[in-house]
């Protein structure tokens, strides 16, 4: 019996050197993990810090110098809609103003109120009297696609006073260098186009008033009129 009872004892310290092993290998594993993650962090962190820098300089290109009285207007592709159940059109600002005098203005929206209330009805009220000191065609541009253009015409019973150009993927606006970034209000207007009324003669800028963001100062109708 005593050496029955021996043998059991020797099994069972056997057995528990075994559980003893088998419980100490996690803490190993474990451990090994921990070290390639503490490895780690330090890689990671650089990628992280260095990551905003190299988007950073990806994307940055240098914006256009604003457009300036003597320049010669950038070409653009523009659509628009003649009539309500018409095709669209598409003009390009060279064949707009070649061998013509054109007055070109510029609206942030079509819609906002400023553009919809003052802007463009004074254009179309006064186009008979620009008309009739030389100028050839009166048009509006605006950072909207050629739909809303001609909702906002009919809207606002437009004939053929003032032709409604859309710049909707802002072609022209940011050729000319007056981008204006509403990204930051609540309307969602993204990217328009600063506030600017302009004469160019055969696609030469001759008179230039160009709003600081939005505001509506010194680029109306009345305004181009005192500077023809």
């Amino acid at each position: 019996m005593a050496t029955s009872a021996l043998a059991t004892l020797s099994a069972t310290a056997a057995a528990a050197g075994v559980k003893r092993v088998l419980l100490s290998r996690p803490s190993s594993s474990l451990s090994f993990a921990s070290r390639r993650l503490a490895s780690a962090l330090p890689l990671r962190a650089g990628l992280l810090r260095n990551a905003p820098t190299r988007a950073a300089s990806a994307t940055a290109s240098p914006a256009a110098a604003a457009i300036a009285v003597g320049d010669r207007l950038p070409d653009a592709t523009l659509s628009y809609f003649e009539s309500p159940d018409g095709e669209l059109q598409t003009v390009t600002v060279r064949e707009l103003t070649a061998g013509k005098k054109v007055v070109l203005f510029a609206v942030p929206g079509a819609f906002t109120p400023t553009c919809t209330q003052k802007h463009l009805p004074g254009f179309v009220a006064k186009a008979g009297e620009l008309r009739a000191k030389g100028v050839d065609a009166v048009a509006c541009v605006s950072v909207n696609d050629a739909f809303v253009m001609r909702a906002w015409k009919e809207s606002l019973g437009v004939g053929d006073e003032v032709l409604l150009l859309s710049d909707g993927n802002g072609e022209l606006t940011r050729a000319m260098g007056v981008e204006l970034d509403l990204s930051d209000k609540p309307v969602g207007l993204g990217v328009r186009s600063r506030r600017y009324a302009l004469l160019a003669e055969d696609g030469v800028v001759k008179v230039l008033n160009l709003e600081e963001g939005g505001s509506f100062t010194n680029s109306s109708a009345e305004d181009m009129l005192k500077a023809l």
